[in-house]
């Protein structure tokens, strides 16, 4: 993606919204496809560098990594439509003004490690059950689950990180779209808000 330097983030920043917002995309090539696999699906970042994921055996995705390891694990959170006439310089013809869009992206470029062993997916599952619900019965119970299910380990090798907000604006500028996001209150509009303070 192209990440201006002004959008630039951080690691911690770019980590921080990862663990913030733990469902994305994960993308994987393979070899010779026409199009990447692309699976929606729930994760884990349990450290800096290492991401963690189950997802069912009939997957598409589990040929096209074995076929490169190599994937992409995109997370991108609420955006907010910035109408032009927001952007337009005063004096000028707010009809002429630029529009654009306001989001948060984080793409962190991995290696996958296909996990199929009973102890190798239990760790998985348990480690995803203790952050999203504490106290969970225990997956070893569910034997049927086990087996319909692969792990995947990512090391994360690269991080990009973009938080799309006129970094590049004046204060001026910046407090003249949020005046107009808090006027509208539409699905995105807070959390771009909270990016403008």
């Amino acid at each position: 993606m192209l990440i201006h330097p002004w959008d630039a983030a951080g690691e911690e920043q770019a980590l921080a919204y990862v663990r913030a917002h733990p469902f994305g995309q994960l993308i994987a090539s393979g070899r010779g496809r026409d199009v990447p696999v692309v699976v929606p699906t729930q994760y884990l970042l349990a450290d800096d560098r290492t991401v963690l994921l189950h997802l069912a055996r009939p997957n598409p995705v589990w040929a096209a990594v074995e076929e490169n390891p190599k994937v992409l694990l995109s997370v991108a959170g609420p955006w907010a439509y910035v109408p032009g006439a927001w952007r337009a310089e005063p004096g000028t013809d707010p009809r002429l003004g630029v529009p654009t869009t306001y989001y948060s992206s984080v793409q962190l470029v991995c290696h996958a490690e296909i996990v199929t062993d009973d102890a190798g997916k239990l760790e998985i599952l348990r480690a995803q059950l203790a952050d999203l619900e504490p106290g969970a019965g225990d997956p070893a119970r569910m034997p049927r689950l086990l087996s319909g299910i692969r792990g995947l380990r990512l090391a994360v090798e690269e991080i990009r990180g973009k938080f799309k907000y006129d970094g590049h604006k004046d204060a001026a500028h910046r407090a003249r779209v949020a005046e107009g996001l808090s006027g509208r209150g539409g699905p995105g509009d807070d959390a771009a808000l909270r990016h403008l303070a």
